[in-house]
């Protein structure tokens, strides 16, 4: 009889899984551009787009995390997948009603943190972890750590922490050097160092929405370059 071992973790499906997801994220930092551009926006695609989210961004990872260590603990892990994924349902029906308020200035910031950059944080810290252990086929200690991000990022898409959107930024050379620049640099440690560019991406952007109303407003008009434009969550 299959006797399970919460050691072994077969890093193929797994790997499969966190493909998806990444895949699934970056169609979704897309597709709103290009209804905005086509003028396809419509309230059926937003509603749609929250429940394409929901499936990709909250059950994914709670199962992916729950598969990796959260069912060595059995109700315990239940309650943690589930809190993450009632948070992240809340983030996105928060979303989807600040969005429909009029007669208030739209602003450029994420309320929250999204639920795309928290599925975002879980798979490509979970690479990052696997890519340490990949000859020893086990995640062993280091498993631990995504019960707690879980919590912390459940915590943070139902806070009131701003995020900015960074979608009025223009990346050409034209409009920004700097910007520029940093897409290539960015593009070229991704290609070289994938997993470890990835995870400090994602982590770099959890923590500057901590410690961003310390930073002096020209800095971070120089960093966000933010708009009055109304900018909506893809």
């Amino acid at each position: 009889m299959f006797k399970y071992d919460p050691l072994v973790v077969d890093f193929e499906p797994i790997r499969k899984a966190i493909w998806l997801i990444l895949a699934a994220f970056a169609f979704d930092f897309f597709d709103g551009r290009v209804a905005r551009v086509t003028k396809k926006e419509s309230p059926f695609g937003r509603e749609f787009d929250s429940l394409a989210d929901i499936v990709s961004f909250g059950v994914a990872p709670a199962f992916l995390v729950y598969r990796i260590v959260l069912q060595e603990f059995v109700r315990t892990g239940w309650m943690v997948a589930a809190i993450y994924l009632v948070c992240g349902g809340i983030r996105l029906a928060r979303f989807n009603l600040l969005s429909q308020m009029g007669g208030k200035k739209t602003s450029s910031d994420f309320i929250g943190f999204p639920i795309p950059s928290a599925a975002g944080m879980v798979v490509s810290v979970t690479m990052f972890m696997m890519s340490l252990q990949e000859h020893e086929r086990t995640l062993g200690q280091w498993r631990f750590v995504l019960p707690f991000l879980m919590l912390l990022l459940s915590w943070l898409m139902v806070s009131n922490v701003r995020y900015p959107t960074f979608k009025t930024v223009e990346w050409t050379l034209q409009k920004s050097v700097a910007a520029f620049a940093a897409v290539v640099v960015v593009a070229l440690m991704l290609f070289t160092y994938f997993e470890v560019t990835l995870a400090f991406l994602f982590i770099a952007y959890l923590l500057y929405g901590l410690v961003r109303p310390w930073i002096s407003k020209r800095w971070r008009r120089e960093l966000e370059e933010e708009a009055e434009d109304e900018s909506a969550e893809g």
